[in-house]
């Protein structure tokens, strides 16, 4: 394994039984915007999970359509049932400042934070799997889970399960992909208290990253935390069309790939996330605050420089297309 990286995904046989490891309850943190057409389902499949110590947290950004109201009846529903659910004003500025805000604000204390979008509907075992997944770690060490998922028409058929990924999580994969959609993570506590701050940093500096899921999985890794992912899937993740862009499978996605390396969008995008990363350089190791910085300096190196620095950098992508995309954005200039 490079220097500087986490300790990779754990393999754990799963039993049957839940251990008191895995106790605690659950605050989960929802973006919603214009989502009235499928939330429901979504709200539903909180109820019939194998976790029933849950809470939520729902950040609308602006809707205009009935998402609200059916938030607000949920939560008389749910009130009854000793849940709390939370509707809030969201900082109307896109998705991802709208997740950092919801993390940003989670209370002192918060034991686990789950993430979810308006339009997915989870398996029963979301919440299970992801603590499980997680218990043995030491409990002041910063922990992520994610997992595959299943692919979905917008009316939940044709199910066509996520790429799997066989290299292991780490910084050095992080800095240049995302590999589990934040509708499927889950931190611990350790992990809560981190990007509680680092978000709050991020936003006072106005350093809003790509996405919250991406930056998340840079934050966790590069602070020397575990990077879990589960190759069960543990949701229905639908595709319509504001998401297609999500599944990540075939040509199509290959080919998508390819033009964001080509029209600089993929280099606008690690552009990015490094401003965010760098707002909070003092929350990473060491070795990964110096990889970073290599990193920023990559673009403005000449071709023979920069090929060889990207070369001992030892950076990578999951699959064999997504890595040669990679040697070219390096070759190019555009990573």
């Amino acid at each position: 394994m490079n220097s500087g990286e986490t300790s990779g995904a754990m393999q754990k046989t799963q039993g049957n039984g839940r251990t008191s490891e895995t106790t605690g309850r659950i605050t989960i943190l929802m973006g919603l915007y214009d989502g009235a057409a499928h939330l429901d389902e979504q709200l539903d499949s909180f109820v019939v999970q194998t976790v029933s110590d849950w809470d939520l947290v729902i950040s609308d950004d602006g809707s205009q359509d009935s998402g609200p109201r059916m938030v607000e009846r949920f939560a008389q529903a749910q009130r009854g049932k000793g849940r709390s659910v939370t509707l809030i004003a969201g900082p109307g500025r896109g998705v991802a400042e709208n997740f950092l805000s919801l993390l940003a604000n989670l209370p002192q204390g918060t034991q686990w934070a789950a993430f979810s979008d308006q339009d997915d509907v989870w398996l029963p075992n979301r919440l299970e799997l992801g603590q499980r997944m997680l218990s043995d770690l030491p409990a002041d060490r910063p922990a992520l889970f994610g997992s595959a998922t299943w692919i979905v028409e917008e009316d939940l058929s044709s199910r066509c399960q996520s790429p799997r990924f066989n290299r292991l999580p780490g910084f050095r994969n992080a800095l240049v992909q995302s590999i589990a959609g934040g509708n499927t993570m889950l931190l611990n506590r350790a992990g809560v208290d981190l990007a509680r701050a680092a978000a709050a940093e991020v936003l006072a500096a106005d350093t809003v990253p790509v996405t919250h899921d991406w930056w998340l999985y840079q934050l966790i890794s590069g602070a020397g935390g575990q990077v879990v992912r589960s190759e069960e899937p543990t949701l229905l993740y639908r595709q319509h069309g504001g998401n297609l862009h999500g599944s990540n499978r075939g040509l199509r996605a290959s080919l998508y790939r390819l033009k964001q390396v080509c029209n600089g969008e993929l280099a606008r995008w690690t552009a990015r996330n490094s401003r965010a990363l760098l707002t909070s350089a003092h929350r990473l190791s060491p070795d990964n605050r110096a990889l970073h910085e290599q990193f920023a300096a990559l673009r403005s190196l000449h071709v023979v420089s920069r090929i060889r620095s990207f070369r001992q950098m030892g950076l990578y992508r999951q699959g064999r297309v997504g890595q040669a995309v990679l040697w070219l954005a390096a070759a190019l200039g555009r990573l």
